[in-house]
């Protein structure tokens, strides 16, 4: 691709013709001469001489000839980047396009290189054949212009990677043997698969010419991983470009799409992969539901998680006999009442191990403690094991029996003696133990400094060179208290103490409480079964868009097995998303753990021609040089005259006086201007420009309540409320303003959205006296409790209705009532029914007609009058609010788009309401009216 060229380089041809105009325009009219005009002088020259023109100035000439020169170079059209129509026509035009999860972000411009593609084909009379990769089905059978066009339009990037195996068995199928006459491969820079074999396998198509237009791959980054640490949440990225570094800011949000945490990922120079961190208290990471990259809207910068981040299923059983009139005695107290409030525990409804065991792990616990459980059956040993190994988390307890087990038990994280150690009594030489610091990788890390805990009893560990990385905590004296160690999937914790305080008084204290709850946290939510060759299948639930946002399970999805939500790659058949029921469910992201990605492998001289992709750097110069020629022909125009004497004529008609003291008047009035001036009462004051902005267009306003959460939310509300009045009605507001009601002026807002916070500072007074005297002038305040509040007679209890009819009890307010059916509210714009908002159990209440007519066939309320209040429940602002990209921020109440359809009608109601008055009431006295005007 040529970097500059002409699309009419014929047009060149004329600037041979520049000498002549050079000679046609030297000369110029001679310039006139102003003389006296006695009657002598004009005898003296009434003799008549010969006059020859002048010769026009060089500089002049040279103006002239550069004004031509820019004409015909625009003419000839200069193209910076042209896209020349090189294409092959020996056989069909065959395009491959990646429609993978890396192209949602430059899509439009693959959308728009690929159309030029097409439209060079069609000039060419060559078929096309159009391929995408990311499809389920490739038709690569070759069709004319339109069709293709048609396909292109339709198409969309797919939250997966590449099939480009099937694609090309596609074409190979379609061509039969004919070979292409242009390969045009629109990729997205990356290898599918391990061994990515995509520009062989074209090549061996045999095309006349094979294209490989690429974008620069700075979409191509993916989060692979997210491991819930100790003391914060480490993030593992991947991209396709390396060279650079490169800084990519995280955020994680909860379930409702609310950032609340954010952390950074730093790429080093020449590295592909890294690993980035998102610090938060261990309580609100578990309230972590998705982490994007910012500024990254496609599938692999969203990483979904699932139920491993909620409450946990956890089952336990003793060794012991529980005794229901000693329960302090019962090492399964202590845990019930640690865990109780984290977890949902199940017990066994058995004692034997053989029954109760299995028994349990049917009903797919995350986690399962066993408290001083020495010896299991072997066929219990085995699904226990397998259990783990399919991503359980096993916690045992220590104890008498677990002392004296064999020291072969698979199912202990590390080897130990056999026995127990006895710290303290008349036979011991030790004292009992304190605990230690926590190490730092421990998830135990961060939790404040044992102390008043003591141990006197104890199992001990096998010295072993892993012992020290196996180890969670440990007493004073370097001896392990909870070791810990991976099997399969799953993990198994060993307490070397036991679950009742017989052995240590830890059970007491709030430690114990906090290493259980940290420790069951990091099992797997969800659930996990030991049926490794039955494993559950889980249907789709939400299933990730491209651009990496969550919608609706469609048929294509087929159920996931739980055991791959984490292990594979996505494909046609399980695309990313949450699979399960709403009850719970696993993530399943675009890439396993440990997934890089590779560039696409193309071979150095391998008679591929590579380009970027079309769009912004293809650009023309011939609006410039028609602008420079205009202004060329200004200039000239401007000399001819100056040189024509027409100024100088203007300057000699005024008089010299004048001109004198014309000159005068403006260097007084330049000295005026630049002296101080005194202030007058009418002078500009502090605010007036912001008024006077406020006064060309009309501005939707909401009061700040102080709480930034609720102030967020109706500016963003109202924003939402714009645009959609932008777009679909002729009124078209200008930006949401917050207002403080004790100092800012209101009647410059035709109506005020006020959320009432019961947690916000009431207004004063004063505040309150602004808004009475507001609402008197012709305003209106619609105040919204976002409660569903269904009634004003003080029955009800939430916080935020109470709040209101504080700030109601200092304002004189007409009678309400809920919008009736025949009022103006529900046909100013849409036919509404009712206004719901986030939610749609509350009415709408306005001032109430109390002297209309009981007339059923009145087709409108009487009447021109405004309400001045409105008051709801529904949270309006929550249902209008967009992000910046006009994504809702919050769900409706329940989930109902619709809803949230009818909450934006309700806002163009309400706002045609406010700025045209009752003016569907008048439709009354129209056939009145006509009469009347008619005689």
């Amino acid at each position: 691709m040529s970097a500059f060229a002409f699309a009419f380089p014929a047009v060149l041809t004329t600037l041979v013709l520049l000498p002549v105009i050079w000679w046609l325009l030297r000369l110029t009219p001679p310039k006139p001469l102003t003389e006296v005009f006695p009657p002598f002088a004009i005898l003296a020259s009434i003799l008549k001489r010969e006059e020859t023109p002048a010769q026009s100035p060089w500089w002049l000439t040279l103006l002239r000839m550069l004004m031509a020169a820019a004409v015909i170079f625009a003419i000839a059209d200069p193209v910076f980047n042209p896209r020349i129509n090189t294409l092959a026509s020996s056989g069909p035009l065959v395009l491959v396009v990646d429609n993978t999860w890396a192209s949602a972000t430059d899509w439009p411009r693959r959308v728009e290189t690929a159309t030029a593609l097409i439209d060079d084909a069609e000039s060419r009379d060559v078929p096309i054949a159009l391929v995408l990769t990311a499809d389920r089905q490739h038709d690569a059978v070759p069709v004319d212009a339109i069709t293709a066009r048609n396909r292109l339009a339709a198409a969309e990037p797919r939250p997966l990677p590449a099939d480009r195996t099937g694609a090309i068995a596609s074409l190979r199928t379609a061509l039969d043997g004919t070979a292409p006459g242009t390969i045009a491969f629109i990729s997205d820079g990356m290898a599918s698969g391990e061994t990515d074999e995509t520009v062989a396998a074209l090549k061996a198509l045999s095309p006349a010419e094979f294209r490989l237009i690429e974008s620069d791959g700075a979409s191509a980054v993916a989060i692979t991983a997210a491991n819930n640490g100790a003391d914060a949440l480490s993030v593992t990225l991947t991209r396709l470009d390396g060279r650079a570094p490169r800084s990519l800011p995280l955020t994680a949000h909860d379930s409702r799409g609310r950032p609340i945490a954010t952390g950074t990922a730093e790429f080093a120079a020449g590295a592909t992969a890294t690993t980035g961190t998102i610090t938060a208290p261990f309580e609100l990471r578990n309230d972590f539901a998705r982490l994007t990259v910012d500024g990254l809207a496609n599938a692999g910068g969203t990483y979904l998680l699932d139920d491993g981040f909620r409450r946990r299923r956890v089952a336990f059983l003793s060794g012991e006999v529980v005794d229901a009139s000693q329960p302090l005695l019962s090492p399964l107290h202590y845990i019930n009442r640690a865990l109780a409030p984290y977890a949902d525990l199940i017990e066994p409804s058995v004692a034997d191990l053989s029954v109760a065991v299995p028994e349990l792990i049917e009903q797919n616990p995350s986690g399962l403690i066993m408290a001083d459980i020495g010896r299991l059956p072997e066929d219990v040993q085995a699904e226990v094991k397998r259990w783990v190994e399919a991503g359980g988390m096993l916690i045992r307890f220590a104890g008498p029996r677990l002392a004296a087990a064999p020291a072969d038990d698979p199912l202990v994280p590390v080897l130990l003696r056999k026995g127990e150690r006895a710290l303290g009594g008349a036979l011991s030489w030790s004292e009992p133990q304190p605990l230690s610091a926590y190490p730092a990788g421990s998830p135990f890390f961060g939790m404040r400094a044992p102390d008043n805990i003591l141990v006197k009893r104890q199992v001990l560990a096998e010295p072993t060179p892993d012992l020290a990385e196996r180890t969670w905590a440990s007493l004073a004296d370097g001896t392990p208290l909870v070791t810990t160690g991976p099997l399969g999937s799953g993990r198994i914790v060993l307490f070397h103490i036991s679950a009742e305080t017989g052995w240590s008084n830890l059970p007491l204290s709030g430690d114990f409480v906090e290493m259980l709850r940290r420790t069951v946290q990091l099992s797997r939510g969800g659930g996990v079964s030991s049926k490794g060759g039955e494993a559950q299948r889980l249907p789709p639930y939400r299933l990730m868009t491209a651009n990496g946002t969550l919608a609706a399970a469609t048929g294509e999805a087929k159920p996931l097995a739980a055991n791959d939500g984490a292990k594979a790659i996505a494909t046609f058949d399980n695309p990313p998303g949450l699979y399960g029921t709403e009850d719970g469910y696993i993530a399943h992201n675009l890439f396993p753990p440990g997934y890089e990605i590779r560039p696409l492998a193309v071979a150095e001289g391998a008679g591929v021609l590579r380009e970027p992709l079309a769009g912004k750097e293809t650009w023309s110069l011939k609006p410039h040089l028609f602008t420079l020629a205009v202004l060329l022909l200004l200039a000239d125009c401007a000399i001819v005259l100056i040189m024509g004497g027409a100024f100088a004529a203007a300057i000699s008609r005024v008089p010299r006086r004048g001109a004198t003291a014309a000159v005068l008047l403006a260097l007084m009035a330049g000295v005026l201007i630049a002296l101080p001036g005194e202030s007058r009462a009418d002078d500009a004051k502090p605010g007036d420009d912001t008024i006077l902005s406020r006064l060309d267009t009309t501005h939707l306003a909401y009061v700040m309540t102080g709480e930034g959460e609720v102030d967020r939310i109706s500016e963003r509300g109202l924003a939402g409320l714009t645009e959609f009045l932008t777009y679909r009605t002729t009124l078209e507001p200008g930006e949401p303003v917050g207002v403080d009601i004790a100092k800012d002026e209101l009647s410059l807002y035709p109506i005020i959205y006020w959320p009432v916070s019961a947690s916000a500072e009431m207004p004063s007074s004063a505040a309150i006296s602004r808004i009475d005297a507001y609402m008197r002038n012709g305003g209106t305040v619609l105040f919204d409790t976002r409660d569903q509040f269904v009634s004003l007679d003080g029955n009800s209890t939430s916080p935020n209705t109470e709040r209101l009819q504080a700030i109601l009890a200092n304002l004189d307010i007409p009678p309400l009532e809920p919008v009736p059916a025949d009022h103006v509210l529900t046909k100013a714009f849409y036919l509404l029914a009712n206004f719901p908002g986030r939610y749609a159990g509350s009415p709408l209440w306005v001032e109430a007609e109390l002297d209309r007519k009981e007339d059923p066939s009145r087709p409108a309320r009487a009447g021109d009058g405004v309400s001045p209040i409105m008051i709801t429940g529904n949270d309006f602002a929550g249902a209008w609010a967009v992000d910046a990209n006009g994504m809702a921020l919050l769900p409706t109440v329940p989930p109902d788009e619709v809803q949230r359809e009818h909450a934006f009608r309700s806002g163009v109601n309400i706002m045609m309401y406010m700025l045209t008055g009752n003016y569907k009431a008048d439709q009354v006295h129209v056939p009145a009216l006509l009469e009347r005007l008619g005689q």
